[in-house]
């Protein structure tokens, strides 16, 4: 098979007009093109050369090969400039899948700043309860939570989301501050049935020690808006990510506790389809989403930048 790279290696010998010069623009000897070019000849079985010790002529069949080698290489070179073009502006639909609040909060200002930058994409934001599956092929991008199960997909790691054990000040000056997590128990803990969780299961590591804890209450919800609400009317306390609770964490309207213990991670990542990869529309948004992600060091002490 013709490769791109001896069409561009012939060429620029027939333009060097000797194998000598041909070398010194390659940075290679005079032996090494003239034993490439030999190969070449025996791969495709014709000469393309006459040569002998004075002068250097193109027979037939290499000015055949020549001219087509021009056209070849100019279309290559015009379909990288269109592909370049498109993964600077990016056209056509974007389809994407987010979780309701999150999607509701964080997603939705960011595809309108991407639309007023890229107006030829057109975006369709679906939000629901439970993340759908990318085998259906009916987006193209998911935004999902903590560990991506599904090793066939590619995640790009958007940003870094902790989370934390907090309830409103009022109820913890009425009934006190859990110390480890085993005190839980004793605790009212607003449960969130979401993404097939394990029912009221909260998990915590501290150096290398681990533990599970089952957690009870009287109040639970599939609903993370509605849990949010009841934890800031001090009904008890919540496990939620730091992306939700943020701001009233810094207004002082939700308290962390338990801050020595960590819960697995809820990192933020973009998931899609190996075959999306080199799309243009997710490259780009992709790219545009984590930047949208960047800025002071997340934290409930230090000013998250949600």
């Amino acid at each position: 098979m013709i490769q791109p790279s001896e069409l561009s290696f012939f060429v620029r010998i027939v333009k060097e007009g000797s194998l000598s010069a041909a070398a010194r623009e390659l940075g290679v000897t005079p032996a090494s093109v003239s034993k490439r070019l030999t190969r070449l000849e025996e791969d495709l079985g014709v000469p393309l050369l006459s040569r002998t010790t004075r002068r250097l002529s193109v027979t037939d069949e290499g000015e055949l090969y020549y001219a087509h080698a021009l056209k070849i290489l100019g279309e290559l070179e015009e379909l990288e400039r269109l592909l370049s073009q498109d993964r600077a502006a990016p056209k056509g639909l974007l389809r994407l899948n987010a979780p309701l609040g999150f999607g509701r909060t964080y997603i939705t200002p960011v595809v309108s700043n991407f639309i007023k930058r890229y107006p030829d994409v057109e975006v369709q934001l679906q939000l629901t309860d439970h993340p759908l599956s990318l085998a259906d092929d009916a987006f193209d991008i998911g935004i999902r939570f903590g560990d991506v199960p599904d090793a066939r997909v590619v995640a790009t790691m958007i940003a870094a989301n902790r989370r934390l054990v907090c309830a409103a000040p009022s109820y913890l000056r009425k009934f006190g501050v859990p110390k480890v997590p085993n005190d839980l128990a004793r605790f009212n803990c607003i449960v969130l049935r979401q993404n097939d969780a394990a029912y009221g299961t909260w998990r915590f590591t501290k150096g290398r020690g681990s533990q599970t804890v089952k957690v009870r209450g009287t109040l639970s919800s599939n609903d993370g808006e509605v849990a949010l609400n009841w934890a800031l009317d001090g009904h008890g306390l919540m496990l939620r990510a730091e992306w939700d609770i943020a701001k009233y964490l810094r207004s002082g309207r939700l308290q962390i506790v338990l801050e020595d213990y960590a819960s697995p991670p809820a990192d933020i990542y973009a998931v899609y389809h190996e075959k999306h990869r080199m799309s243009p529309r997710v490259k780009v948004f992709t790219e545009f989403l984590a930047a949208s992600f960047q800025g002071p060091t997340r934290g409930a002490r230090s000013g998250p930048a949600w």
